[in-house]
């Protein structure tokens, strides 16, 4: 396969790329302000060789709007409308190549679980920016001329010297019937969740001691544009190093890029990801956060619209196992193409 679609270009919202770093020094930037106390913004691309970082101050009110659990710099909401996207998705002949190819190197044993995604034109009457005002969700994000987010997954949450991680697994459109039980007790959503939730600790067991899940496998309602939706959730929870709580650069860079878009084991799974996929993620599956000073918390950039050359792509997926259905993983990608609603 080739990664064609969208290239993954050095942004061009910001004038001169002010606050856009590559990784390394990015991640020392974010120890430094860590260290110092100091309030910033970051977003990191799925690659983690790029990334935004701006001090609370510094952020560019006209280029860069957000809001994470409540914390942010929107101000501003629009009156409700019709929020319909067109689109066209891959078709199923197009999608089948990369599926199989994905199931033949989990059935040689290169991969348990791997997320696949792809890019999908669409249309809307509206600009991001209007969608980002019409949306809710955990985690909200718009770059001007770049990308819009509304993410239901955090990444991390770091608080009071502990490290939490909540792993997403596990969509089924809520207005089916029965369709919580349904979710709960299929048996390769219950592999794909137990799997990232095992990636996700061996992850979090790097940079933190007593790593232990709280809870495992629960249900969260998500309104749309289209239909509401279950997603199933874990919460895992480990405790940071006190002389190493606020090395924050450290701490996510470590765990990067999220277990829960890549899939398992890691390593050998980027490089399947890679090979396959048509389309450069570019900063979607990538994060984004915010550190006030003391807490961080911080998303998944899934849930993600990309302009590029005045034209919209949704990017979308879903994780294949060994136990996957063709038909129905080819569905999870089309319905995860909305923006969540009032």
């Amino acid at each position: 396969m080739f990664n064609s679609l969208i290239p993954d270009t050095l942004p061009s919202a910001i004038p001169d790329h002010h606050g856009l770093y590559e990784g390394d020094e990015g991640r020392r930037l974010m120890n430094d302000y860590g260290i110092n106390r100091e309030p910033f913004l970051f977003i990191i691309n799925y690659r983690k060789d790029r990334c935004y970082i701006y001090r609370k101050k510094e952020i560019p009110a006209s280029d860069i709007t957000f809001s994470f659990n409540g914390t942010g710099n929107s101000r501003r909401q629009l009156t409700a409308v019709n929020t319909r996207l067109e689109f066209t998705p891959v078709s199923l002949d197009d999608y089948r190549p990369a599926f199989m190819q994905v199931q033949s190197e989990i059935s040689e044993g290169n991969s348990y679980l791997t997320n696949l995604t792809f890019s999908t034109p669409i249309n809307s009457s509206l600009n991001l920016e209007e969608l980002f005002h019409l949306s809710q969700a955990r985690y909200r994000l718009w770059l001007r001329n770049q990308f819009l987010v509304f993410s239901p997954e955090t990444f991390v949450r770091i608080h009071e010297g502990k490290i939490y991680s909540f792993p997403m697994k596990g969509t089924i459109r809520a207005n089916l019937e029965n369709a919580s039980q349904r979710i709960l007790s299929d048996k390769k959503e219950i592999a794909e969740h137990a799997t990232i939730v095992d990636l996700i600790r061996n992850d979090l067991s790097v940079i933190a001691k007593n790593v232990r899940v709280n809870k495992f496998r629960y249900l969260e309602r998500i309104h749309t544009n289209r239909e509401p939706l279950l997603q199933v959730s874990s919460e895992i929870m480990g405790d940071l190093p006190e002389d190493q709580q606020y090395h924050l650069g450290d701490i996510i860079f470590a765990l990067l890029p999220a277990g829960s878009i890549c899939g398992a084991p890691k390593r050998k799974t980027l490089e399947i990801i890679e090979e396959v996929e048509t389309h450069q993620r570019g900063f979607y599956t990538g994060i984004c956060g915010y550190f006030d000073g003391r807490n961080l918390d911080s998303g998944v950039m899934i849930r993600f619209i990309q302009e590029h050359d005045n034209k919209l792509f949704f990017k979308s997926g879903g994780g294949i196992t060994s136990m996957s259905n063709l038909e129905s993983e080819y569905q999870e990608y089309i319905e995860k193409i909305y923006v969540p609603t009032f």
